[in-house]
C-alpha cells in the first residue's frame, strides 16, 4: 500500500515567527472584527436623524452585520481549509477595510448598511484564526493562544461601546468607520509580515449548492429571530422565513450527507463530542450575550426606576470594560486548567459558573459594584468555557477540517447570541413601563427572567457538556495530554509537531471503483494516533503528518474487511488503496438438510426497506454484500413448492453466516377465483 505525499522542502520553508508575535497579531485581529458588532450601538438613537430615516429601518445597521458574519463563517471557514488561512484571513481584514471606507464615505442609509454588511464578513476569521493556532504554534502555547483568540468574541464587544461613545462624543460619527479602517489597514499589514501560511489544504471542489441552501436558511432565521421584536412573532413574514429555514435545511442535510465534499461534513459533526459541544455552544453563547446586553442596559437605566444608576453610554462602556480585561487574563488560566483536567470538565466548570454569576446578579443589584462583579463573574465563565469548546472540536475533527469544524462551532454560538438577543428584545418590550421622569422602561422583573434564562442555558450547556466522552489516557508510557478522549486524536498534544506534510491517495473496490466515505486514519508505528478522514466521492482522501517517515496507515469502509500496512510516507509514491476482501452475508439453504439450488434470497430491513437479493448455486449457497450494521429480515422463495422460509437477524460490522433450512417454511397461501 503506497500513497503520495506532499511536503515542504527546506529551502521552502519559511523563516520561523516568534511565537508570542502570531498570537498577539491574531487576537488584535479578533478584536477588531468582534468589536465591528457593537461599534455603532451607542449612536442607533441617533442614526434616524444622522441618515434621514426610521429606527426600524436603522436597526439594520446592526442586523445586517449579524447575517452577513453568521452566513460568511462557515462559507470561509471551508474555504480557508481548501486555500488556505492566511489568505482567507486577509480577505476578512480586506472586507473590513473595505466596508469602513464605504460607511466613513457614505451618508445614506444603503451605503452605510452595505459598508457594515462588508465589515460583518471579518468576523469570519475568529475560527480561522483558531487553525492557525493550532497549525503553527508549538504545543505548549496552543492552548493559551486559542483560549484568547475565542474570548475575542466577548473581548470585541466588551471594548466596542466605550471606544465608539468616546469617539463620538469627541469628533464626528464618520471617525468610528476612519478609525476602525485605519486599525484594519495596521493588522492587515501585521497579517502579511507575521503570520505564516499553513501548507495543510485539503484543495478540491468546493460545495456551492450546499452553501447556497445553508447561506439562504440562516438569512431567513436570523432576520425572523432579529426583527421579529418589530414586525411580531405571529406575523406572516417571521412564520414564513421560519418555515421556509426549516424547509431549506431539511433539504440541505441530506445533500451534505450525499456530497462528495461538503461545505459542512454532517458525519464528523454528529460524532459524539463535536454534536455535544456545538450544542453546549448554542447554550452559552445564548448565556454569554444575556450577561452582556443586560448589564450594559440596567447600568443606563434611570434611577427611578429602582435598579439603574443612569450612567452615559461611555460610562457604560467602562463599566463593561472589567468583563473584557477578565476575558484576557483568563486566556493563560484556562489554557492551564484545560491541561491539567481536560477541556470537558473546564467547559463544564465554566458553565456552571456562568450561572452563579446570572444567580448572583438576580441578588445582588443595588450597586454598580455589585453589578461589576455578578457580570464578570459570568464573564469569567464564558472564558473558561470559550477556551474549552475549540480544543475539544479540534480533537474530535480531521486536522484537515480544523477551520470548517470551529466555524461551525463559531457559528452556532453566534445563533446562540442571536437568540439572547431576540429574547431579550420581547421580555422587555412586553413588561414597559413609565418610569417617574417619564421615561419608558422595563420592570426590574424582566431582567430577573433573563437572569434566570441565561442561567438554565448555562446549566443546559453544563449538563449537556457531562455527556461528552469521560477522557482517559491513551495507553502508559506515552507522554501527553492525560486527557485525550477515547475514540479521537491521541496523537500527544495539540501543536508542537507541525503537519508539514500531506498524504493524498484513493481508496478503490477491486475493479477500480472508488469507495466514498472509507475512513483512513494514520498512525505511528507505536499506535499514537495522528489524523484520519474520509474519502469523498471518488475516493479521495487526505492526511497530515508532522514529517516523513514510517507510519502505519489504516482504512475501513462500509461492506469491506478493514486494511492496513506500516508504509514509508515520503515524496514521490502514488498508489491506490485496494479494499480486497468484500464482507458478506451468506449460508446455505436446505430441504431437510438437502441442499436446495435456484432459490431466491431476500434481504429487507426489520423497517420494511428493500436491501437486495440473490439465488442460491448448485450447492445452495448464498451470497449477499453485507448491508450497514441493524435488523434485517432474510427470506428464501421456494417457487417450486410454493414455500417460503424468513428469519430476523442483526448484521453487525462483520461478514455474517446466517443457514435456512425450507422445510420448516409455510405453503403459500391458495388464493381462490
Amino acid at each position: 500500500m503506497v500513497v503520495a505525499a506532499e511536503t515542504k522542502t527546506p529551502s521552502d520553508a519559511a523563516p520561523a515567527t516568534p511565537t508570542t508575535a502570531i498570537i498577539a497579531v491574531l487576537a488584535l485581529c479578533g478584536t477588531l472584527v468582534s468589536l465591528q458588532q457593537t461599534l455603532v450601538l451607542p449612536l442607533l438613537p441617533d442614526f434616524p436623524e444622522i441618515l434621514g430615516t426610521t429606527s426600524d429601518n436603522a436597526s439594520w445597521l446592526v442586523t445586517v452585520t449579524l447575517l452577513t458574519a453568521a452566513v460568511g463563517t462557515p462559507i470561509v471557514s471551508r474555504l480557508a481549509d481548501m486555500f488556505g488561512k492566511r489568505l482567507m484571513l486577509i480577505v476578512c481584514m480586506w472586507a473590513v477595510i473595505a466596508g469602513s471606507v464605504v460607511s466613513a464615505l457614505s451618508a445614506e442609509l444603503w451605503l452605510v448598511v452595505l459598508g457594515r454588511g462588508l465589515s460583518g464578513l471579518g468576523a469570519c476569521l475568529v475560527p480561522v484564526g483558531i487553525s492557525i493556532m493550532r497549525d503553527h504554534l508549538p504545543s505548549d502555547r496552543v492552548g493559551s493562544g486559542v483560549a484568547l483568540m475565542s474570548a475575542t468574541l466577548g473581548i470585541g464587544g466588551a471594548i466596542g461601546m466605550p471606544l465608539a461613545g468616546v469617539i463620538y462624543e469627541n469628533l464626528d460619527w464618520h471617525a468610528l468607520f476612519y478609525v476602525s479602517g485605519g486599525f484594519a489597514v495596521i493588522m492587515l499589514v501585521a497579517v502579511h509580515l507575521v503570520v505564516p501560511e499553513s501548507t495543510v489544504k485539503t484543495r478540491g471542489r468546493f460545495d456551492f449548492a450546499g452553501a447556497l441552501m445553508l447561506s439562504v436558511a440562516l438569512t431567513c432565521f436570523l432576520l425572523a429571530v432579529s426583527k421579529a421584536g418589530t414586525w411580531g412573532w405571529g406575523s406572516p413574514i417571521t412564520l414564513s422565513l421560519l418555515a421556509g429555514a426549516g424547509l431549506v435545511l431539511a433539504a440541505w442535510v441530506p445533500w451534505e450527507l450525499r456530497t462528495g465534499q461538503p461545505l459542512v461534513d454532517i458525519r464528523t459533526s454528529t460524532r459524539r463530542t463535536v454534536l455535544l459541544t456545538n450544542a453546549a455552544s448554542v447554550l452559552i453563547g445564548f448565556a454569554m450575550f444575556a450577561n452582556f446586553l443586560t448589564s450594559a442596559q440596567q447600568v443606563q437605566m434611570p434611577p427611578d426606576t429602582g435598579y439603574g444608576f443612569g450612567l452615559s453610554v461611555v460610562s457604560t462602556g467602562l463599566v463593561m470594560l472589567p468583563s473584557g480585561l477578565l476575558m484576557v487574563a483568563m486566556s493563560p488560566v484556562s489554557a492551564s486548567l484545560i491541561t491539567r483536567f481536560g477541556p470537558r470538565a473546564v467547559l463544564i466548570a465554566g458553565a456552571v459558573t456562568i450561572a452563579l454569576g446570572f444567580i448572583g446578579r438576580s441578588l445582588l443589584h443595588g450597586s454598580v459594584l455589585e453589578v461589576v462583579i455578578t457580570s464578570s463573574v459570568a464573564s469569567l465563565g464564558t472564558a473558561l468555557a470559550f477556551a474549552a469548546m475549540p480544543t475539544l472540536i479540534m480533537r474530535a475533527v480531521p486536522i484537515t477540517e480544523t477551520a470548517s469544524a470551529n466555524g461551525l462551532n463559531t457559528l452556532l454560538r453566534s445563533l446562540g447570541t442571536s437568540s439572547a438577543s431576540a429574547l431579550v428584545a420581547a421580555v422587555f418590550a412586553a413588561s414597559m413601563v413609565t418610569t417617574a421622569s417619564g421615561e419608558l422602561a422595563p420592570r426590574f422583573e424582566a431582567y430577573q427572567l433573563v437572569f434566570w434564562a441565561g442561567a438554565a442555558a448555562a446549566l443546559g450547556g453544563a449538563l449537556i457538556a457531562t455527556f461528552i466522552r469521560r477522557p482517559q489516557r491513551a495507553h502508559a508510557g506515552v507522554e501527553g495530554d492525560p486527557q485525550e478522549p477515547v475514540g479521537e486524536r491521541t496523537e500527544v498534544k495539540l501543536g508542537g509537531e507541525l503537519p508539514e506534510l500531506l498524504v493524498r491517495g484513493r481508496v478503490v473496490g477491486p475493479q477500480g471503483r472508488p469507495l466514498r466515505q472509507a475512513v483512513t486514519t494514520v498512525l505511528r508505528p507505536d499506535g499514537r494516533h495522528i489524523d484520519w478522514g474520509r474519502t469523498d466521492n471518488e475516493g479521495r482522501y487526505t492526511l497530515a503528518l508532522p514529517e516523513p517517515g514510517p507510519y502505519l496507515l489504516v482504512v475501513s469502509a462500509d461492506g469491506w474487511a478493514p486494511q492496513s500496512a506500516l508504509v514509508e510516507l515520503s515524496v514521490g509514491h502514488e498508489e491506490n488503496v485496494t479494499m480486497a476482501k468484500r464482507l458478506l452475508l451468506s449460508g446455505l439453504v436446505t430441504d431437510e438438510g438437502r441442499p436446495m439450488p435456484g432459490v431466491l434470497i431476500s434481504l429487507i430491513k426489520h423497517s420494511g426497506e428493500f436491501v437486495g437479493t440473490a439465488h442460491s448455486d448448485e450447492d445452495g449457497h448464498y451470497e449477499i454484500g453485507l448491508p450497514p450494521p441493524g435488523r434485517y429480515v432474510l427470506t428464501a422463495v421456494d417457487h417450486e413448492g410454493g414455500r417460503t422460509r424468513s428469519r430476523a437477524l442483526t448484521v453487525l460490522a462483520t461478514s455474517t453466516t446466517l443457514d435456512l433450512d425450507i422445510v420448516t417454511g409455510v405453503p403459500r397461501p391458495r388464493v381462490d377465483a
